[in-house]
């Protein structure tokens, strides 16, 4: 039986953990505000209305494109294609590569970068087995120009959050809703947490400021997670309207025909 992404690569390992994937999430919900395609999002209404359904949207779809049979994975794609496809039928204009692009660079990035700063350093070759899992999602949607490896993928990353990221009032925007929907204290925990896994450029532009202080915490939470008080911080920092939702990123999702991305 052949999967998507083998049963033994790290990727199904990175995205099999629940912790891994909120800070997958806390990159992309960085990432998202300052893209300059976001208004693409907007125009559904779907980010402003429930920026944390929307952004769980897109990590649930990738893991069920993680977690798929060969071939469910690929209809999956198709279909998200196929929505995509729609929406800029509607609008009347086509999204730019460059966006789509985007979308899979910060999901290689953050995939290597939520793993690293709570578990380990990857090799050379788990990267480069991140980079082709969502290269190949990209390449089945039609995306144009995607790097050929890992390797040539690095400058070309470094390329487009130079040059397609800004500051703008949906920038702002989406942090006010970031903060409507996740309250005060969780709202300050994201940004700590962002400012442990974004880019340098991504942290100056969103004015995160310097090294966490959560960071010499992590050791410590690692070492408990598993323990009452471990699982006890962790009920106590989710958004109980999304907890079950969290918790079940803990493994592989329980089903794997893939439903429609928001």
């Amino acid at each position: 039986m052949e999967y998507f992404v083998a049963q033994g690569s790290v990727v199904r390992t990175i995205w099999g953990k629940a912790d891994t994937v909120l800070f997958i999430f806390a990159g992309a919900a960085a990432e998202f505000a300052l893209n300059k395609a976001v208004d693409w999002l907007y125009f559904t209404g779907r980010l402003p209305a429930d920026p944390l359904a929307r952004l769980f949207s897109t990590v649930e779809y990738a893991r069920r494109i993680v977690y798929s049979r060969q071939a469910d994975a690929e209809r999956a794609i198709d279909t998200i294609a196929a929505i995509h496809g729609a929406v800029e039928a509607k609008r009347g204009m086509a999204i730019p590569a460059w966006a789509y692009r985007d979308v899979l660079y910060l999901l290689i990035d953050y995939s290597i970068r939520a793993f690293e700063v709570l578990e380990r350093s990857l090799t050379a070759a788990e990267k480069e087995e991140v980079f082709d899992v969502f290269a190949r999602v990209g390449r089945r949607m039609g995306i144009a120009e995607i790097p050929a490896s890992y390797t040539a993928w690095l400058p070309a990353r470094q390329q487009h959050l130079a040059a397609d990221l800004a500051h703008s009032r949906f920038t702002t925007d989406l942090y006010q809703q970031y903060r409507k929907h996740l309250g005060p204290f969780r709202y300050w925990l994201l940004r700590h947490g962002q400012r442990l896994v974004v880019p340098a450029i991504v942290r100056g532009l969103l004015h995160l400021g310097g090294p966490s202080w959560v960071r010499p915490v992590v050791p410590v939470y690692r070492a408990t997670q598993q323990l009452a008080v471990g699982r006890w911080m962790k009920n106590s920092i989710l958004p109980p309207a999304y907890r079950a939702q969290i918790l079940a990123l803990d493994g592989e999702p329980e089903c794997l025909s893939p439903t429609k991305p928001g």
